[in-house]
């Protein structure tokens, strides 16, 4: 195929973000956080299932051990079931801040869940990094966040990465024994021409892929931050990215049709990449 197709579907999200291999369902989620949807896309028919959610939903994985899912929802935590829909909140961890939101998440190989917030309209540095534990407890690392964006683990496990949006600009944190981080440092910043880096996810051979919100692309980033290649597309704002498919080859990307007169804005795309991810892993709670 050529660099990237257009998933077909009868709707456009206004915000697609969140999206995961679920190794369990051997099926493709990610959200509508703006449009307040699941969805479930199986890949090899191309057939497409949606749920409406009560409020703004940044993310949902898989449980490794019991059946459903876990959620960041506007309000914080919640346990979802599918079929039949049933909500249950867990924790808010930010019951201060009503116009905040949870935006984007990652499952570490120890079953915990690293997520960030923002304000709803991204305009003040209210934003945090939580780690959420098997335990159900949670932890804030660190704040100052205009819009908290990725995460992603190096392919070595030896960093997190964590972006501000707003500043055109891509962290990093040294991971420590029990889930602690290292200091914040400055890995990446984006020339204005690129637009600001998005959701992330890393490949088998330790590249870094970040979606580009306004830079109509994703690319990859070697290990020493370097920008090796980019894929363009045909909506200005990406907004994530994930391998999937049972050899983990096949990349799919968001975008957001918010704000936007696009004929593609808000499309789900697959990309051509000619590498595997990594295995995803499940919330161990």
């Amino acid at each position: 195929m050529s660099s990237y197709r257009i998933v077909e579907r009868a709707r456009k999200d206004r915000l697609g973000e969140g999206i995961i291999w679920c190794l369990r369902e051997q099926r493709l989620f990610w959200v509508d956080i703006l449009g307040q949807r699941i969805h479930r896309l199986a890949i090899e028919d191309g057939s497409i299932d949606t749920w409406d959610v009560p409020e703004p939903i940044g993310w949902i994985f898989e449980r490794r051990d019991e059946p459903g899912f876990i959620a960041g929802l506007k309000s914080g935590f919640a346990m979802i079931q599918l079929d039949p829909f049933a909500l249950r909140p867990l924790a808010s961890p930010e019951p201060h801040l009503p116009s905040n939101r949870m935006n984007d998440a990652l499952v570490d190989s120890s079953g915990r869940i690293w997520a960030g917030t923002m304000s709803m309209d991204g305009s003040r540095a209210d934003g945090a990094l939580y780690r959420l534990d098997p335990d159900l407890s949670w932890h804030r690392l660190d704040t100052g966040y205009h819009i908290a964006n990725g995460p992603a683990i190096s392919t070595d496990g030896e960093w997190l990465y964590h972006t501000d949006s707003a500043l055109g600009r891509v962290y990093r944190y040294a991971r420590r024994e029990g889930g602690a981080l290292g200091p914040r440092e400055r890995f990446i910043d984006f020339a204005q021409d690129w637009g600001s880096p998005d959701g992330m996810t890393v490949d088998c051979e330790g590249g870094l892929w970040i979606a580009h919100w306004g830079g109509s692309c994703v690319s990859r980033f070697t290990p020493d931050g370097a920008r090796e290649r980019s894929i363009a597309l045909p909506a200005s704002q990406i907004t994530n990215c994930t391998f999937a498919g049972p050899g983990l080859d096949r990349m799919f990307v968001t975008s957001a049709s918010d704000g936007v007169d696009e004929e593609h804005g808000g499309a789900l795309f697959e990309v051509e990449t000619g590498l595997r991810g990594l295995p995803p892993h499940a919330f161990a709670g």
